[in-house]
């Protein structure tokens, strides 16, 4: 089963050749004669909602909503301390992984290192494969942007002080066990459930 995620808000839109077995309720769209931006308008003001595209081809379908929207890239980093604790920020008043957009010429997994270092006052030491990618949509002016982030596995050495970088809107930085999530899972975004589930860090859905 190939199925991509796209985030808009704290909705999600799946598509997907199978139906996957989702822990959640959703919506089943009709692939004839979807349109993203008319989609996007009617899902921007509902909160907390699942939608599902079924095709035969899901990769030629997210391609042609990629193709109808503005692409911009970001990087981040899900990073483990020498004791097995996962470094979160809090930013805008939600719990989020450190990531930001790629520079002109920067490639994605540079870009990752240097936004979580920046973040969160760290060095990284080991910055290993990439975990996953996640799409989410917003607008900027009359056009829709769709973000594509891809997220690294990560790793410091011992348990060092973190550094919230506050001019970029961060006002915790900290280290948490798996056993201190449910916060964070509360007041996340759905990309950084998938991150998590991606990393085995928690499993909840798809």
């Amino acid at each position: 089963m190939k199925t991509y995620r796209i985030y808009i808000n704290d909705n999600t839109l799946y598509i997907t050749d199978a139906v996957p077995d989702l822990s959640v309720e959703f919506e089943r769209l009709s692939v004839v004669g979807f349109d993203f931006s008319t989609f996007y308008k009617q899902v921007n003001g509902i909160s907390g909602k699942s939608y599902l595209l079924l095709d035969p081809d899901p990769k030629s379908l997210f391609k042609k909503i990629k193709n109808s929207c503005l692409i911009i890239k970001a990087a981040g980093g899900l990073v483990a301390n020498a004791k097995g604790n996962y470094l979160f920020i809090f930013r805008n008043k939600k719990w989020d992984l450190p990531k930001g957009k790629v520079e002109t010429g920067e490639k994605m997994k540079e870009a990752a290192l240097r936004e979580v270092e920046e973040e969160c006052g760290v060095k990284i030491f080991s910055n290993d494969e990439k975990l996953c990618k996640t799409y989410h949509v917003y607008t900027l002016g009359a056009k829709i942007v769709l973000k594509k982030t891809n997220w690294y596995s990560m790793t410091v050495k011992g348990v060092p002080k973190l550094i919230p970088q506050k001019e970029e809107g961060i006002t915790k930085a900290c280290w948490l066990s798996r056993t201190e999530l449910a916060p964070v899972l509360k007041n996340t975004y759905p990309s950084i459930v998938q991150v998590l589930e991606v990393g085995d860090i928690v499993l909840l859905g798809l």
